[in-house]
């Protein structure tokens, strides 16, 4: 944990220093993600957010969906060729397409784009919507000292329900039993502004029902998750740690009250412990370790870097545990061996920040100010210059606006799931980024966000801002509607 003398050693042992650039471009790239100090014009190449790679190409509903335009030809052809596995339906085994059965037993969904609907932004289950881009997430605190000892040499990032795993799945196979069905109530809490303007918040509860498998471990805590927007992501992979490291106060020693935290894991490719980047919670070190775990999760699909064939069911299961795999010998040992894997993490990786829209607009403009003015770039730090050494040429040495620190942070009690991942306790949420923020109606057609969708739209999201983050939610609540709506409108221009 941060702050014990174990994380310690294991900060120590992360470069805290540009060791990518020479001492010029160190200079340099210090120059360039200088935070703003004026508001009276964009700033150089704000309009391109995600570097060379930005898509520049029309707002509609493919607007999150594109790739980086810096690829290659060829990388044009691998990124096609992982989005149709991203999309493609998994099945039940035994099937006549032996290719693509393996789905569950149990699972959430049957393909990734069910999830991330268009590369962007899940749902809660509103109306006849369905649950497929939100679930619950299962875990318990450690009962022995090798469980302890496993969380703390981050070989897991939680630990499981002893029957219904690590996540809770509402779908299965023909045959075979759901876990069951996930319950949402919601009360309405009403929130006054400084103008006198008033606002409801909705609390939600969670719960389960029709449980298939019996009762769920008394000790079992549910935390909500909704896919979040996949933008940028290898982009975010290959941002120098030395700079994410460089945000980091967890003793809040300048005082500010923001005491954000790095986010410790385990990479699977090299055994070292790294910086985690990727999941609400941070626990996850690259995004072939973000897709590997959704494909054992979400759908159930065994991969060598995850190779449970059998997804999260648990020998507590057993007739789930008794069911064929889609494992086939002639294509390797798991339902999604390294092609399909290389190919999804390649799509994952490319899929291009969209472009800045009207960044010269005087509203625009004036709500940049206050998003300063108000402490936001605490948390949301604008813009980063990613690592030379990047292994894609297209992600090296790009200037690129995220607006997160992706760091763990005390977001309060009105947030908090009290359930601990890997570094992450009950409280502590990793800054998400903002790049594409804007879109997510056109997209996705909805305004749903934090990590369970219980805010409907921007201002009620800032709204649940407590812990670290609650004086800047009081600047904002305090502010009159019309400086609201500007800086509203420049939170809908990223």
């Amino acid at each position: 944990m941060a702050g014990s003398p174990g994380a310690a050693g294991e900060l120590a042992g992360l470069p805290h220093t540009r060791d990518d650039l020479s001492q010029k471009d160190r200079k340099r790239v210090e120059h360039v993600v200088e935070p703003a100090s004026s508001f009276q014009a964009a700033e150089k190449f704000e309009v391109m957010q995600g570097g060379a790679g930005t898509s520049t190409k029309l707002v509609n509903r493919d607007s999150l969906s594109h790739f980086n335009t810096n690829l290659t030809f060829e990388e044009e052809e691998t990124f096609k060729l992982g989005n149709a596995l991203f999309r493609k339906l998994w099945v039940s085994s035994p099937s006549s397409t032996l290719a693509s059965d393996g789905l569950g037993p149990l699972f959430n969904a049957r393909a990734c784009q069910s999830c991330h609907i268009k590369d962007g932004r899940g749902h809660p289950p509103e109306g006849a919507a369905d649950a497929t881009s939100m679930f619950l997430r299962l875990a318990r605190p450690a009962r022995t000292d090798e469980e302890r000892q496993a969380l703390e040499d981050h070989l897991v990032a939680s630990l499981p329900d002893p029957v219904y795993g690590g996540q809770f799945q509402d779908l299965a196979v023909p045959g075979l039993k759901s876990e069951g069905k996930m319950v949402i109530d919601y009360r309405e809490q009403p929130v006054e502004l400084g103008d006198g303007m008033r606002v409801s918040l909705r609390q939600p509860s969670y719960s389960v029902s029709d449980l298939g498998f019996g009762p769920l471990d008394p000790e079992t805590t549910l935390s909500p998750r909704m896919t979040p927007p996949m933008t940028g992501m290898g982009l975010i992979e290959v941002i120098h740690p030395a700079d994410i490291l460089a945000h980091a106060d967890p003793d809040d020693q300048d005082g500010d009250g923001v005491s954000g935290r790095v986010a410790l894991a385990r990479d699977p490719a090299t055994g070292r412990i790294v910086i985690g980047r990727f999941g609400w919670k941070a626990q996850n070190a690259t995004v072939r370790q973000q897709a590997s775990g959704a494909f054992a999760g979400d759908i159930g699909i065994s991969t060598p870097d995850v190779p449970t064939s059998h997804g999260d069911c648990t020998p507590g299961q057993t007739a789930c545990m008794d069911l064929p795999t889609g494992v086939q010998a002639g294509l390797g040992d798991t339902e999604a061996p390294d092609p399909v894997m290389d190919l999804v993490t390649f799509y994952s990786q490319n899929l291009a920040a969209p472009a800045r829209r009207d960044v010269d607009d005087k509203t625009v403009l004036a709500g940049k100010e206050l998003f300063y003015n108000l402490g936001c770039t605490a948390c949301h730090t604008p813009k980063y210059v990613t690592s030379r050494e990047a292994q894609n040429p297209a992600h090296r040495f790009q200037l690129i606006w995220p607006y997160s620190d992706f760091l763990l942070h005390d977001m309060g009690e009105g947030l908090a799931d009290g359930q601990q991942v890997g570094v992450a306790n009950g409280r502590e949420w990793r800054t998400p980024p903002l790049w594409g923020v804007g879109l997510t109606e056109v997209v996705n057609g909805h305004t749903f966000f934090l990590h369970d969708g219980r805010a409907r739209n921007l201002t009620e999201a800032i709204l649940w801002h407590g812990g670290e983050a609650q004086a800047v939610r009081d600047g904002f609540a305090a502010l009159d509607k019309t400086d609201r709506d500007k800086l509203l409108t420049f939170l809908e221009s990223l």
